[in-house]
């Protein structure tokens, strides 16, 4: 996978980029990481990227002009390729559409800055997505959780299908407790059940572990999540105690 970020600080992305999953991602050659400077793809000497918005009004707002010439750019090499324009008026990010968007071949990501984008943006681009309800200074954080998001799901990237199927939302729940070394860390133990060597037993524990946590902490998520007879079984008991305690 090719995934592309126009930015106006493509120094933001220098670290993060290479470090940890994505480095290694990167060198097992999974994914391909290219930052382009939206500066790059402006005509004047000045390199001017924005402007006061018509109206009048507080900040100021990218221009039309240098991402249209990004993005075409970017689609004469490739068609293909996927622009998504990160905003906090766009869809809410979900594990769904990470795993959508790591079908893809291709991706751009623009990272908006300022008051915003000039709204005629949205005649060359394929999607706009936020990652949540609050402001940003710009786009930049919010392409980085897209591209963690999705590189993450990349085959081979994590090591194994297991590692990233019993996580958080890949099955509609919020993941099961984790326990390491030591056993017992002042008083506080770890459950006797992961100890017992009874896989079946462990299974049965961190599902049931998986609902308690989700009806806790989301139970919006249990209206969507696929359950059986026992989930729905343990959770109207698990409910009926907690309401006596």
């Amino acid at each position: 996978m090719l995934i592309e970020l126009l930015t106006l600080f493509p120094e933001f992305f220098n670290s993060p980029l290479s470090q940890s999953m994505l480095q290694r991602a990167q060198s097992q050659g999974a994914v391909e990481f290219r930052v382009l400077n939206l500066r790059d793809f402006t005509f004047d000497r000045h390199r001017v990227v924005d402007d006061r918005p018509f109206g009048g009004g507080p900040g100021m707002v990218l221009k039309i002009e240098p991402l249209v010439q990004a993005i075409r750019a970017v689609r004469e090499q490739d068609p293909e390729v996927r622009v998504i324009l990160l905003s906090p008026q766009g869809f809410l990010f979900s594990q769904d559409k990470a795993r959508e968007l790591a079908g893809q071949k291709h991706l751009l990501l623009i990272c908006g800055h300022y008051e915003g984008v000039d709204e005629r943006i949205h005649f060359y681009i394929d999607e706009e997505l936020s990652i949540g309800d609050y402001i940003l200074t710009g786009g930049e954080i919010p392409a980085l959780v897209v591209v963690d998001a999705v590189t993450r799901l990349l085959p081979g990237v994590l090591g194994g299908e297991g590692a990233v199927e019993e996580e958080s939302f890949q099955t509609g729940l919020l993941e099961y407790p984790h326990y390491t070394r030591p056993r017992d860390f002042e008083g506080h133990e770890a459950p006797e059940i992961l100890l017992s060597g009874d896989h079946q037993r462990v299974a049965r524990w961190r599902r049931q572990e998986a609902l308690r946590r989700t009806a806790k902490a989301r139970p919006d998520l249990l209206e969507k999540a696929v359950l059986e007879d026992a989930d729905r079984e343990f959770l109207a008991t698990s409910t009926d105690s907690d309401k006596k305690d």
